[in-house]
C-alpha cells in the first residue's frame, strides 16, 4: 500500500513538471505528508529525490507554491511545519532568498527546546537554507542538531552531512560546565581548537593520533592553564541543566542525562588531563567524574556510562599514587559491570607491572592524605594549627590559636594567607571520607578471602597506617592463632596482656569461636570503648538448622520474600554479588551469584520477577518492580550455571558442549564460614529490600495482594540480624535517658509514652500501638542516625537508628507536632 503511495507521488511529480504546474505539486507534497506522517524515511526519500532532480527554475517555483499553501487559510500547525521543511530541501542549492525566513527561525527556535528529533522528519532543510543566507545558527540550536545526529538509531548520513558544517559553539550549551569552557575559551583560537578536539573523543579508548595534537594543544596552552580549566569544569559536570528540554512521550528524564554531544567531549578532557603531569586534583576530580557518571536516572539506569570508563581509562594512564589510589577506591564502590571491569583490568595490569598480587596493590594504594600518625595530622599555618582528627567513619578539622585554645571557625589568617593550603587540607578531609567508607567495605569483604598477613607487612598496610589503622585499630585479629584486639596504645588478649610480635596475621570471625568467648570479646570490647567500623564480634552467625538438613543440598531460609528489585540489585552489586535485572520479556536469566574462587564455590540466590496477576507492576523500561525468592544453593564454581524464565518458572543447568549436570552440594559440606557470610548477604538483602519492611503498606500495596506477607513480615519470627539487635538493645536500653519507658518482650520493644502504649518491631521497625495492637505509620527519615546513646559497638545498623529514633519518640508522644503521626494518635 506504501509503496503505492510513494510511486504515486513519484508519478505525480513528473507529472506536474510536465503539464507546467510545479505550484500544484506543492499541494501534492503536502498530501504525501500526511500519507507519510511527515517521515520522509525509506521508499518515501525517493520522492524527495525526484523532487531535488528538477530544475533550479522548477524548484523555485514549487518553493513559491509551498509560500502560498503555508499561508492559505486551510493550512494547520502540522502542513505548516511539513511545509517549512519541504521548503528547505526544495530550495537547496537555489539563490538565498527570504521565503518564510521569520517562519523557518520560529520553527528551528521551537526545535531547540527539545532534546533531538526524529530524523525522518528531515529538518536539516532548515539548517541548510540558513546556512545558505549566511547567517549564522543559535547554539540552541545547533544543539538540537548534534544530538539528534549523535543519537540517532540509524545514523542518517544527509543529517550527519549537515550537522559537521555546524562548527560553532565548540559545545553545545545547556549544561553547565560546558556553557563555563565556552566562557572560559572565548575568542582565543587555541582554547577554540582545545574543545573542538576534545569533542572528536568518539571512541572507547585514546589513540596516538588522538594524543598528538592533544598533547601539542596542551603544550601551547600550558599544562597547569589547561589543568586548573579542566578542573573547573569537571566539578560542574552533573549540575541540572542551564534551561530544560522537552524529551519524548516515554523514556527517562532527558534533563537528567547528558548531552550526548557533550558527553563525548567530557571523554575527552578526561583523556586529555591524562597526558598532564600527574597531580592529585586530577585524580580526585576523575574518580568524581566517574561517580557522577553512574548516578542512576530513572528509566536509564547509569547516567552515562561511556563517560565514568572514560575516566577509569585517565586513572589507568596517569602513573602517580594519587590516581592508583582512585582507582583502588572506585573498584570498592563502582558496581556497574562494565565499568568495575575496566578498574579491575587496570588495578590487574599496575599489579602485574609491579610483580604483586592483586589484594596487595590494593593495599599499597591506599594513601595517608597528609596524615601524619593514626588517623591525626596537625597542619602549622602561621600561628594557628589545623588539626585534622579520625572519628569513625568520619574525618574531622578543627582549628587552635596561638595560644592552643579551641576555635569555632576557620580564622581569618588563614583564610587570608594561606588559602591554597586550606583547600587541599579541606579536600583531604573529603578524601579521607570517602576513603574511610570505601575500606570499610573492603574490609568487611575480607571474611572470605581466606587472606592471611605477614606480621610484619600487616602492621604497615593495616594497623600503623595512617588512614587504614583507624579502622584495623577497632577490629579484632588472629596473630598466630591468638585473638588480639588493639587497646592502650597496644595489641592485647583478652586478658590485656600485649603482644608486640608474630608471623601470621588473619581476621577474627565469629564461627570459629564459642559462645561464651564472643560474648567475652563483646564486653572487651565495650569495657575499652571501642565502636568497631562494622559488625564483627557482634556479627550474626547463620549455623545449619534440622530444616537446612533435611532439605539437604538447598536452603529455604529466605524463600518466599518479596523484595523491591532495584533495591535488590544495588545491594547485590555493593556485596559481590552477580545479577542481572528481570524484565517483563521472553528471556531467560541466571540466579543471583555470589563467586568466591578462594573456596571453589558458586553460591546462587533463585529469584524471580513479580509483575502482578496482569503485569502491571513493572516499569516504564520493562524491569520488574519487585521479585519474589527462592532457594539459595552451592555448586562448585565452574559447574555449568542455572537459568530460569524472568516472569518465573523452574531453574535448569545450561549445558553446552557436552557438559553433564552438576548436583548443588549438600550444604552440610559447605565451609561454616561460607554458609554464614552468604547467609548473612542474603538476609541482608530481605531485611533491606523487602516490601514488608516499608511502613506505608498496611493496606497490602497494589491491590492488597502483599497484605498477609507484610503482616506476617512486618510484625512475625525474629531473623538473626534481628536477633543480633536485640541482644544490643538488651544491654543499651538501659543507659538510655528513656529507660524506664522501655522494655524488651520478645519480637517487640515496648515504649510507654503519655498517650499510648506502643510496640516496636525488632526486625521491621514497625509500630503497633496497644491494647488494640493498631497499626501507626511512621515513615523513618532516610538518613537516620542513632539519636544519641552513650556507647555503640559497631556501625552501620540503619534499622537499629530507625528502632531508637521511634523509640524517642514515642516516650514523649504529647510533644508530636507532626500532623500525620497526630491523626493516628
Amino acid at each position: 500500500m506504501m509503496k503505492g503511495n510513494v510511486q504515486t507521488y513519484k508519478d505525480l511529480i513528473s507529472k506536474r513538471t510536465a503539464d507546467g504546474e510545479p505550484e500544484a505539486l506543492a499541494h501534492d507534497l503536502l498530501k504525501a505528508a500526511v500519507v507519510n506522517s511527515g517521515n520522509w524515511t525509506g521508499l518515501w526519500s525517493g520522492v524527495l529525490d525526484r523532487l531535488c532532480e528538477l530544475s533550479p527554475e522548477t524548484r523555485a517555483r514549487v518553493a513559491d507554491g509551498l509560500v502560498t499553501q503555508y499561508h492559505s487559510e486551510e493550512a494547520g500547525p502540522a502542513a505548516r511545519s511539513n511545509a517549512l521543511t519541504l521548503l528547505g530541501i526544495v530550495s537547496h542549492g537555489l539563490e538565498p532568498d527570504d521565503r518564510l525566513t521569520a517562519q523557518r527561525l520560529k520553527q528551528l527556535d521551537d526545535l531547540s527546546r527539545q532534546h533531538s528529533f526524529w530524523y525522518g522528519s528531515r529538518y536539516e532543510g532548515l539548517v541548510e537554507a540558513e546556512l545558505a543566507a549566511g547567517r549564522p545558527l543559535a547554539p540552541a540550536v545547533v544543539a538540537v542538531f548534534r544530538r539528534t545526529a549523535s543519537s540517532t538509531t540509524y545514523r542518517d548520513a544527509t543529517l550527519i552531512k549537515v550537522v559537521r558544517q555546524l562548527t560553532h559553539p565548540a559545545l553545545n550549551v545547556g549544561e553547565e560546565w560546558a556553557e563555563q569552557a565556552l566562557r572560559d575559551a572565548g575568542d582565543d583560537a587555541d582554547w577554540q581548537a582545545l574543545l573542538a578536539h576534545v569533542a572528536t573523543a568518539t571512541s572507547a579508548k585514546p589513540t596516538a593520533k588522538w594524543d598528538a595534537p592533544a598533547r601539542a594543544l596542551v603544550e601551547a596552552l600550558g599544562a597547569d592553564r589547561v589543568r586548573e580549566a579542566a578542573l573547573t569544569w569537571l566539578a560542574l559536570v552533573g549540575r541540572p541543566r542551564t534551561f530544560p528540554l522537552t524529551g519524548w512521550d516515554y523514556g527517562p528524564d532527558v534533563n537528567a542525562a547528558y548531552d550526548p554531544y557533550n558527553a563525548d567531549a567530557l571523554r575527552g578532557v578526561a583523556w586529555l588531563l591524562s597526558l598532564l603531569p600527574p597531580h592529585p586534583d586530577t585524580a580526585r576530580a576523575l574518580g568524581g567524574l566517574v561517580e557522577t557518571s553512574l548516578r542512576k536516572v530513572a528509566g536509564l539506569g547509569p547516567r552515562n556510562p561511556k563517560v565514568a570508563n572514560a575516566g577509569v581509562t585517565a586513572l589507568a594512564r596517569i602513573d602517580s599514587e594519587a590516581a592508583l589510589a582512585e582507582l583502588a577506591r572506585l573498584a570498592t564502590r563502582v558496581t556497574f559491570k562494565g565499568t568495575l571491569k575496566l578498574l579491575d583490568g587496570a588495578l590487574d595490569a599496575r599489579a602485574e607491572a609491579m610483580g604483586l598480587s592483586r589484594e596487595e596493590i590494593e593495599e599499597l594504594a591506599v594513601p595517608a592524605y597528609g596524615l601524619t600518625e593514626v588517623g591525626r595530622a596537625e597542619h602549622r599555618l602561621g600561628d594557628v594549627t589545623g588539626l585534622v582528627e579520625v572519628h569513625g567513619s568520619k574525618a574531622v578539622l578543627s582549628w587552635r590559636n596561638a595560644t592552643g585554645k579551641a576555635v569555632k571557625s576557620v580564622p581569618s589568617a588563614v583564610r587570608r594567607d594561606h588559602a591554597d593550603d586550606l583547600k587541599d587540607i579541606k579536600a583531604a578531609v573529603k578524601d579521607i571520607d570517602k576513603m574511610l567508607s570505601a575500606q570499610s567495605e573492603r574490609l568487611d569483604r575480607q571474611f572470605l578471602a581466606r587472606r592471611t598477613w605477614p606480621y610484619a607487612a600487616w602492621r604497615a598496610r593495616y594497623l600503623d597506617h595512617p588512614l587504614v589503622g583507624t579502622l584495623a585499630r577497632r577490629l579484632l585479629w588472629k596473630v598466630d592463632g591468638r585473638t588480639v584486639g588493639y587497646a592502650q596504645g597496644a595489641l592485647r588478649t583478652l586478658t590485656d596482656d600485649p603482644v608486640d610480635s608474630g608471623t601470621e596475621v588473619s581476621l577474627w570471625h565469629p564461627v570459629d569461636h564459642e559462645p561464651a568467648e564472643i560474648v567475652a570479646w563483646r564486653d572487651w570490647l565495650e569495657r575499652h570503648g571501642i565502636t568497631q567500623p562494622f559488625k564483627q564480634a557482634h556479627r550474626e552467625v547463620y549455623l545449619l538448622t534440622d530444616a537446612e538438613r533435611a532439605t539437604g543440598t538447598y536452603s529455604n531460609r529466605f524463600a518466599a520474600h518479596f523484595l523491591r528489585q532495584h533495591q535488590f540489585h544495588s545491594l547485590a552489586a555493593v556485596r559481590g554479588w552477580r545479577n542481572k535485572l528481570r524484565l517483563s520479556v521472553d528471556d531467560e536469566a541466571p540466579p543471583a551469584i555470589r563467586e568466591l574462587p578462594q573456596w571453589g564455590l558458586r553460591a546462587e540466590y533463585w529469584i524471580e520477577g513479580d509483575g502482578g496477576e496482569h503485569y502491571e507492576d513493572i516499569t516504564e523500561s520493562g524491569s520488574f518492580l519487585r521479585l519474589r525468592t527462592d532457594q539459595v544453593r552451592f555448586y562448585p564454581i565452574d559447574a555449568p550455571e542455572n537459568s530460569a524464565h524472568c516472569c518465573g518458572g523452574e531453574y535448569r543447568m545450561w549445558l553446552r558442549d557436552g557438559q553433564d549436570p552438576v548436583e548443588a552440594l549438600p550444604l552440610d559440606s559447605v565451609p561454616p564460614l561460607v554458609l554464614s557470610e552468604v547467609l548473612r548477604d542474603v538476609d541482608l538483602f530481605v531485611g533491606v529490600a523487602s516490601v514488608g519492611n516499608d511502613p506505608t503498606w498496611q493496606d497490602g500495596g497494589p491491590d492488597g495482594r502483599f497484605q498477609e506477607y507484610w503482616t506476617s513480615y512486618g510484625f512475625g519470627e525474629l531473623g538473626q540480624s534481628a536477633e543480633t539487635r536485640r541482644v544490643l538493645l538488651d544491654r543499651l536500653i538501659p543507659r538510655l535517658a528513656i529507660a524506664d519507658r522501655c522494655t524488651l518482650e520478645g519480637r517487640f520493644l515496648h515504649v510507654k509514652g503519655d498517650r499510648h502504649k506502643y510496640k516496636i518491631h525488632l526486625g521491621s521497625g514497625n509500630i503497633l500501638r496497644t491494647p488494640n495492637d493498631q497499626y501507626l505509620c511512621i515513615v523513618p527519615k532516610s538518613n537516620a542516625s542513632a539519636p544519641q546513646a552513650g556507647y555503640l559497638p559497631y556501625e552501620g545498623d540503619r534499622m537499629l537508628a530507625v528502632i531508637l529514633s521511634k523509640a524517642m519518640m514515642l516516650a514523649a508522644d504529647t510533644k508530636i507536632t507532626d500532623p500525620t503521626i497526630l491523626s493516628q494518635l
